[in-house]
């Protein structure tokens, strides 16, 4: 999928980091819950899936939406770049401390096993991260923590 060119610019504005965090997750899920699956708003611009994780205090289920990528052999990267504010989303705390998740893409669901790449392997991702963020290099630049990227990996 082509990354939208509007995107590209509104995910380099101080504005959309600020108001973004806290509207979009919001209207991916509720019209997705609404439409029984069948929309994420999001993916019009972006390839994005719904991540099901366990919280790592709680042990609650939560559900975050994000942008991957998706490659020939069935496995997803995903980014937890929290639109690079200066901390961790919380999403990517649980899958160190859980490394099994869920993954939805479109209808589709898949019990995936998940591992943190090590710098070294995100520089050798660094094209497959771009095109599932193409801000990447912005947040990267915008803040001091090292942002960490997730292979995912369908479970039989």
């Amino acid at each position: 999928m082509p990354n939208h060119p509007l995107i590209v610019r509104l995910g380099r504005t101080r504005l959309f980091t600020r108001l973004a965090p806290h509207l979009l997750p919001a209207c991916d899920l509720t019209v997705h819950r609404l439409t029984r699956g069948r929309l994420l708003p999001s993916r019009l611009f972006l390839t994005t899936v719904i991540l099901h994780t366990t919280g790592h205090r709680t042990g609650a289920p939560r559900t975050t939406p994000l942008c991957a990528h998706h490659s020939p052999d069935g496995s997803w990267l995903v980014i937890a770049s929290n639109f690079g504010r200066a901390h961790h989303p919380a999403w990517s705390t649980n899958l160190l401390h859980t490394p099994t998740a869920r993954l939805t893409s479109g209808r589709q669901s898949h019990d995936v096993t998940t591992r943190l790449l090590s710098p070294e392997e995100k520089t050798a991702h660094h094209h497959r991260i771009l095109a599932a963020l193409p801000v990447y290099d912005t947040y990267t630049a915008r803040t001091t923590r090292d942002i960490r990227v997730f292979h995912l990996v369908p479970r039989p």
